[in-house]
């Protein structure tokens, strides 16, 4: 088991099944060292997407439920990660992460709401779980999600 994986399971995570593409792209690319991964939705360990990570923040979702879906999209990206690498020991670093925040016009907590992504990198990657990132408010999200998150990362 990789070091990454050990780190995982000691933070009680389970890298659930990659996501398939429901539309006419694949799940990640790689060019050179860098594997960019498709925007990934807050899917549970099922596959499904829970009806409290539905809708919009600053209306029906509560910040700490946006942290926590931007959360899951981090935990699907490591996983479309390994399935591109196979072994997690093999990222040299998170470059970028990108978030999509589905909110009403009004709400200006976007950054807290991307740092559920940002903090589960660092606390699976160490400081090669460092990144940049870029955080934008939406209108509307694939199946009425409230947060996605994409990736970018060099590996060996």
């Amino acid at each position: 088991m990789s070091t990454v994986d050990n780190k995982l399971q000691e933070l009680g995570i389970t890298l659930p099944t990659p996501a398939a593409p429901v539309a006419n792209y694949v799940p990640f690319v790689r060019t050179g060292n860098l594997i960019i991964i498709s925007g990934q939705l807050c899917l549970g360990l099922d596959g499904k997407l829970a009806d409290e990570h539905k809708g919009k923040l600053g209306a029906e979702i509560a910040p700490e439920v946006g942290q926590q879906a931007a959360r899951l999209c981090a935990i699907n990206l490591l996983a479309q990660l390994k399935a591109a690498v196979g072994d997690l020991d093999k990222v040299v670093r998170c470059v970028r992460l990108g978030g999509f925040i589905n909110a009403v016009p009004t709400f200006a907590g976007l950054a807290p709401i991307m740092n559920g992504a940002s903090d589960l990198m660092v606390e699976a990657l160490g400081d090669k779980g460092r990144h940049a990132r870029s955080t934008i408010g939406v209108a509307a999200l694939p199946l009425d999600a409230c947060v996605e998150v994409e990736g970018m990362f060099e590996v060996q």
